[in-house]
């Protein structure tokens, strides 16, 4: 048997940087749409569409089996957004903090 060879890691840390620049840059909303659907293929939108969705049901006190249930979504998949709505400096839970007054405080 002969070992596997890894590949080594490709540093993308610049394409990273410059494609954050490239988002921070659009004006509307319209093309943030237009650029949303350049780059990623219909089953990424609905895939990060699905966790944002999560995320404010969450952030709200629905429970992840009803969740799941209307999302037709794993509790594992759940877990990720949950995980990420703990985090005290999280920039989503900033956002979904200012958007419900907070008055649903995680």
């Amino acid at each position: 048997m002969s070992a596997r060879k890894t590949e080594p890691e490709i540093d993308l840390t610049e394409s990273y940087n410059d494609l954050l620049d490239v988002f921070a840059r659009v004006e509307s909303r319209q093309d943030m749409k237009a650029l949303f659907e350049d780059m990623f293929t219909d089953a990424e939108i609905k895939d990060f569409t699905i966790r944002w969705k999560l995320m404010n049901d969450l952030y709200q006190h629905v429970s992840q089996r009803a969740i799941a249930s209307e999302l037709r979504i794993s509790l594992c998949r759940i877990t990720r957004g949950s995980r990420m709505l703990k985090k005290k400096d999280g920039y989503v839970r900033k956002l979904l903090g200012e958007r419900y007054s907070d008055h649903y405080q995680i």
